[in-house]
């Protein structure tokens, strides 16, 4: 096992979609809202300053309606094509107290408006990804995917 297998989740998906409508997704506060986590979930609040070094806030919710917050900022961006955010800090560059993974989010151009939708999560630890794992990773970024789908169908 390499050491990026024993960190690293991923997910990859074709989308009939241009990656301009998919970057915008995940981009624009209001399109977040409507796919980024797994239904009955939602978003109560997402705040994203997509720039590197630029700040998030999304703010999840159960169908109880119990909020949960995740901060982290922007490591690296590119309009259209890639998309790297972490929670190992919660705001500029203040570490946060328990850093639990890096995402990445790239974009591939398959030609005739179809994308390559490629989304990692790189754990520090492998007891991270393990968790992240059993916390249902591939099913919940899985049904996020669908849901992306689902709005890109529509934009």
């Amino acid at each position: 096992m390499t050491a990026s297998t024993q960190h690293e989740l991923v997910l990859v998906r074709e989308f009939d979609a241009p990656r301009e409508k998919i970057y915008k997704a995940w981009t624009d506060p209001d399109l977040l809202k409507q796919w980024f986590v797994p239904r009955p979930w939602g978003v109560a609040e997402a705040t994203l300053d997509v720039r590197p070094g630029g700040s998030s806030v999304v703010v999840m919710h159960d169908p109880e309606g119990n909020q949960y917050p995740n901060r982290g900022v922007y490591l690296e961006v590119v309009e259209n094509e890639k998309i790297v955010f972490t929670d190992a800090y919660t705001s500029a560059w203040v570490p946060a107290e328990k850093p639990f993974f890096t995402g990445v989010i790239l974009l591939e151009d398959l030609g005739n408006g179809r994308t390559k939708y490629t989304a990692k999560a790189l754990h520090w630890r492998a007891e991270d990804k393990e968790a992240h794992e059993k916390m249902g990773f591939h099913e919940g970024w899985g049904k996020a995917a669908d849901q992306l789908a689902e709005l890109l169908a529509k934009m």
